[in-house]
């Protein structure tokens, strides 16, 4: 009898849901109990797809744009990772009746740059040209108020108007340490910059990638369960290979693992990104089950406790 290869798996912990997403979903949730299909959802609510697809099959009709929607009265979802100033003025204008599932955490980003503005001070962003969180911070106030900056180059080369009424804000889910580099070089060349009151990279981006610094350098693999378009869990892999593990891969679904990258291997790291329901990981779990002799165990300890109210409109009783 042929005996399978033994493979020992360390999932790191904390994973998966953060409590930003938690939140989003259950707003999509609770808004099709409370006012029943369709809820509309400007954008993916979060960035995976079997969520999304989890919520269509609920009665949640996805959207990119407003103008998509029509005129039924139905509610409208905006998405955890924020939307311009306009979106929500938009909805006024046409008498939407709209749930914020913004994270409070990317909200309180958007509060920074607008007390920034206020003071007025120049705004640098650090994050992801394109991201939907960017947009929806830029958005927030008139163009030309907020530069982007992507690289430790950018912040080189970046001219302020005036070095001494600058201040930077940044997307919640970059890695820590590539953030660390770009704040040093814009602290370094602009003493006078205001600082966040509190980092702005988010508590579970955090946690997630100190994690995976402790895993990655004692396996032979890691892999990271989320989507492409999750940006956080995209540093996560990123994170992964920088601490000592090159085989990092990001797998969005167990039937897309690419098999032939762990043949041989004896020792592997899980993780997944904040957007990933644990059932992707159970998936994956199982199917490397079926092709090894697995033992399981789990590295880290921290437990999030963290958790955000849910808009008013849906902590009220409806009316009986």
């Amino acid at each position: 009898m042929q005996t399978r290869p033994q493979l020992d798996i360390t999932l790191c912990a904390p994973r998966g849901f953060c409590a930003g997403v938690d939140r989003a979903i259950q707003i999509v949730e609770l808004a099709l109990e409370r006012y029943g299909a369709p809820v509309y959802v400007r954008h993916a609510i979060v960035h995976n797809k079997y969520v999304v697809d989890g919520l269509r099959q609920k009665g949640a009709v996805f959207v990119e744009e407003l103008d998509e929607i029509p005129d039924t009265g139905a509610p409208v979802v905006f998405s955890a990772h924020g939307v311009p100033r306009s979106v929500p003025e938009d909805a006024r204008t046409r008498d939407m009746f709209f749930l914020d599932a913004t994270c409070p955490l990317v909200s309180k980003v958007h509060i920074e740059a607008n007390r920034h503005f206020a003071e007025g001070r120049e705004i640098v962003l650090i994050g992801h040209a394109g991201h939907v969180e960017v947009i929806g911070t830029m958005g927030q106030l008139p163009e030309g108020a907020i530069t982007l900056i992507q690289t430790v180059e950018d912040a080189e080369a970046f001219a302020p108007r005036d070095p001494g009424k600058l201040a930077y804000v940044t997307q919640t889910t970059l890695s820590v340490d590539d953030t660390s580099a770009i704040v040093e070089v814009l602290r370094r060349r602009f003493p006078a910059v205001a600082l966040p009151h509190k980092e702005d990279i988010c508590y579970a981006t955090t946690n997630r990638q100190e994690e995976v610094k402790r895993v990655a350098p004692l396996v032979d693999a890691m892999i990271v369960v989320g989507a492409p378009e999750s940006s956080n869990s995209v540093r996560l892999v990123e994170v992964a290979q920088r601490a000592g593990c090159a085989n990092a891969a990001l797998v969005e679904r167990a039937d897309l693992i690419d098999w032939s990258r762990f043949a041989g291997i004896s020792r592997l790291g899980i993780t997944a990104g904040a957007s990933a329901p644990e059932t992707l990981v159970d998936e994956v779990v199982e199917a490397f089950a079926q092709r090894f002799d697995i033992r399981v165990s789990a590295s880290g300890a921290q437990r999030e406790t963290i958790v955000f109210n849910l808009p008013r409109e849906l902590r009220t009783q409806p009316a009986a």
